[in-house]
């Protein structure tokens, strides 16, 4: 099991690259994280909601994503649990929502979720020859420790040994480790077997001083020195890199578009846009503010945990008057992914108080559709044909609502147009009668390495340039998958840890 001395300091990469290492060595090998805090969310083929970086480390296993490998997931409505009038977080569990909590209601349904938990842990282990554990935050929070489900309590539910992963880049690292074992209780730090040093920019033996005195202080080696492994092409596990910038893409090159991605308070699914970054002809910017948006080729409204918060935000903040300002003049593309799709719809309806006070609010009217809230989820892998490029286009559906297009007898010789429909007739993508403005509640839809080449190309033709017209770029995370258990094995005392696994 992978712990933390702290949030973001690398848990997730290395639990990746290590079920890839194991799969490359020839270990049946599955990832689990009992309980994972984060809006970015996959719904697996039997249409159970898991988080993305679960995925990603069952795409490192060569496994289909399968809801055991995290059995709670925790999705804030507000900033954090219990931080909107009781709202709080979305809490699901084996895949499908048991309701909203506050942080005291969460706390008094722990039990139960543990249970939950330790049974999905139990299955896998019964099926593979080894589980990777991940952690949540760190074990040394004195004041949750006590009512920690994530961390120590797993592990000894698991039997598994503990490395410790600490940043670093941040300062203090090996102080980190130090107070990470000094605060733990002596049952949890039988458990600890030693320490990983991670996104170190330099020299590793330049550290030998300090490693000998982590075995000398603690009794416990420092498993290895992990480099600072930058731009790997994986998706994050959680908004804290997108948030920070990291992701901006701010350079200037003349044959290339810009696709503007409008960074939402409560955005959701941010890893929607990972497969533009693949481009060389397109520059990706992440916006926060109306001056920042400018005139790119596109605009991506992106998903919402929480939509009329999101879309009051957009008032308030000018982005919204500057939408309808690029949707006036003609020369941007205005596209709108899940939450986005219905922010740009003419009314969203919220009888059920899903997400407000009740009543609703109307939307920015650049697509003559109407959603209506609704309790139930809808949670389904959805492919279909995007009618107008004819393309393909495969993903998943996580929302509240349901959109239909808002046409009377006036307006409906140009209403919206239905551009892609689910197997069973269910549209799920509509444009405005001006085909540069569009959304869809398919999540991933620009994966499909055709769909995004002629999405692009019709930016190329807006701006006189010519278009590619043939696929120059594949969205794969294999070779990138490879490159990361490459570092990592070079980097880990691979054998010492088998011997911690008793493997050897």
């Amino acid at each position: 099991m992978f712990q933390g001395t702290g949030s973001n300091v690398g848990k997730s990469i290395l639990t990746t690259a290590l079920c890839r290492i194991l799969l490359q060595d020839g270990v049946r090998v599955a990832p689990f994280k009992a309980q994972n805090m984060s809006l970015n969310s996959f719904v697996t083929s039997d249409g159970g909601e898991m988080g993305r970086a679960q995925v990603v480390q069952a795409q490192a296993c060569r496994l289909e994503p399968d809801v055991r490998m995290n059995p709670i997931l925790l999705k804030p409505s507000a900033n954090a649990c219990g931080g909107q009038a009781g709202v709080g977080c979305q809490v699901i569990v084996r895949g499908k929502p048991v309701g909203n909590m506050s942080v005291a209601e969460y706390d008094r349904y722990k039990p139960q979720a543990f249970e939950a938990a330790k049974a999905c842990y139990d299955a896998l282990a019964a099926e593979f020859d080894a589980v990777v554990l991940e952690g949540a935050g760190s074990p040394a929070e004195v004041n949750l420790k006590s009512n920690d489900i994530a961390n120590m309590q797993m592990a000894r539910h698991a039997r598994s040994p503990v490395l410790v992963v600490g940043d670093i880049d941040r300062g203090g690292v090996f102080a980190a480790f130090v107070g990470t074992l000094e605060v733990l209780d002596p049952w949890e730090r039988d458990l600890i077997g030693g320490w990983v040093v991670n996104r170190f920019r330099g020299e590793a033996e330049l550290l030998r001083p300090a490693l000998d005195y982590m075995l000398a202080h603690t009794g416990r080696p420092v498993f290895g020195v992990v480099p600072w492994l930058d731009r790997l092409g994986l998706p994050e596990e959680d908004s804290v890199e997108f948030k920070s910038g990291a992701l901006d893409d701010r350079s200037e090159r003349a044959e290339a578009v810009t696709v503007a991605v409008v960074d939402l308070p409560h955005i959701s699914n941010f890893t929607d846009f990972d497969a533009l970054r693949v481009e060389a002809d397109v520059s990706l910017r992440i916006v926060r503010t109306a001056d920042e948006l400018g005139e790119p080729d596109a605009v991506i409204l992106p998903g919402s945990k929480n939509v009329l918060h999101d879309l009051n935000y957009l008032r308030r903040s000018g982005l919204a008057g500057r939408l309808l300002t690029l949707a006036r003049a003609g020369r941007t593309e205005i596209v709108g992914i899940c939450g986005g799709l219905q922010i740009l719809g003419r009314e969203i309806l919220d009888p059920g108080a899903i997400e407000s006070a009740g009543g609703g609010d109307r939307g920015l009217g650049l697509l003559n559709v109407v959603t209506t809230m609704a309790s139930e989820k809808t949670l389904a892998r959805a492919e279909g044909i995007h009618g107008p490029s004819g393309c393909r286009v495969v993903g998943y559906e996580i929302h509240h609502g349901r959109t239909t297009p808002a046409l009377s007898a006036v307006e409906e010789a140009e209403g919206d147009e239905v551009i892609v429909q689910r197997g069973d007739g269910e549209a799920i993508g509509f444009a405005a009668s001006d085909p540069r403005i569009w959304g869809t509640y398919l999540h991933g839809i620009f994966d499909a390495d055709a769909f995004r080449r002629w999405f692009i190309d019709r930016l190329r033709a807006r701006r006189g340039l010519s278009p590619k017209g043939a696929v120059s770029a594949r969205y794969d995370i294999e070779p990138a998958l490879d490159r990361l258990a490459q570092a990592v094995r070079e980097s880990l005392d691979m054998e010492r840890i088998y011997r911690l696994m008793r493997f050897r």
